[in-house]
């Protein structure tokens, strides 16, 4: 039977829904839930994340894949309970953003002791949660080109996924050369890996799409919603018509079975204020939408939204 990790135990593909495989319940950088100018109670937080998440279900949606790292705000039980709460399948990750979110523990670690860790994760559970990941998580750092430190987690997390059968969702589809050396030496099927953030505005350009899909790999096109147009948009926006226009080109020419669509929002971000007016409902609310007037029928948007998701969450071991 084909399987996907959720926080609440592991159940069939076929109950994954409509999925929006790359978000988050609450991101930060480490250490920056302690920041006094952005703290807020765990019952602020529960306040915010629960209308989104029920808003979520109402729409139809039923998987929200929190993409947030080891030491960037990762709270298993917190995501237990929303899950309970509001209906909606929880998938967890192991893993790390990027090298620069590493606390120094894990900076200094071996292949093999990381190895460990993410693989722990998945078969065993993350802390004392019970809960296992679903999804192993590697990055780029900042500055657009790997690091030592996030090849040494790139070549981890291909070991844990290739012994467990997760799969691997980056941050940043930037420089994927080594990563692509990396996962081939470690004999990790191409179509196990989503390279996200294909689509943000701060890194199209610099993203071989096609060399991508040519290796065999996945593009996520999951920052949809970041838009110049919002009233106070982020580094990482890009116009709203540029996207879809860029997506559609890449659907055009045959890639479909290789695309996954996300808003990668926060529900109740950690140590910053967030983006205004972006949730993960852009993709119901907008993006779908957008599609339809676009003319894309209603097929291939399940292809998007559950086929292709649930394909690539299935554990494959």
């Amino acid at each position: 039977m084909s399987k996907v990790n959720t926080v609440l135990g592991t159940i069939p593909t076929a109950e994954l829904g409509v999925v929006a495989v790359h978000e988050h319940v609450g991101y930060g950088m480490p250490g920056s839930e302690l920041d006094t100018q952005w703290w807020k109670t765990p019952e602020e937080r529960y306040a915010e994340t629960v209308p989104k998440l029920r808003a979520f279900h109402e729409h139809g949606g039923g998987t929200f894949v929190d993409a947030t790292g080891i030491c960037n705000g990762r709270d298993v039980d917190y995501y237990k309970s929303l899950s309970a709460k509001t209906g909606v399948h929880i998938v967890a990750c192991t893993g790390f953003v990027g090298g620069d979110t590493a606390l120094p523990h894990f900076a200094r670690a071996s292949v093999d002791y990381l190895t460990r860790q993410f693989a722990h994760e998945i078969t065993v559970g993350i802390g004392d949660t019970g809960s296992r990941a679903g999804v192993i998580k590697v990055g780029v750092s900042r500055g657009g080109r790997m690091t030592e430190l996030d090849k040494t987690i790139y070549r981890a997390g291909a070991r844990a996924a290739v012994a467990t059968g997760v799969p691997i969702l980056t941050h940043l589809a930037i420089d994927p050369e080594p990563a692509v050396a990396i996962f081939r030496e470690e004999g990790l099927p191409l179509d196990r890996v989503l390279f996200g953030h294909a689509d943000d505005g701060l890194n199209a350009d610099q993203t071989p799409h096609d060399w991508i899909v040519s290796q065999g790999g996945r593009l996520g096109f999951d920052t949809f919603g970041y838009e110049t147009e919002l009233e106070d948009p982020p580094f990482w926006a890009r116009a709203r018509k540029e996207r879809l226009d860029h997506f559609l080109d890449l659907v055009a020419k045959g890639y479909l079975p290789r695309l996954l669509v996300s808003a990668d929002a926060n529900c109740s971000p950690l140590g910053w204020p967030g983006v205004k007016g972006h949730t993960v409902n852009y993709l119901f609310e907008d993006l779908v939408p957008d599609l339809r007037e676009r003319g894309v029928d209603e097929a291939t948007i399940t292809t998007l939204l559950v086929d292709n998701p649930a394909d690539f969450l299935t554990i494959k071991a």
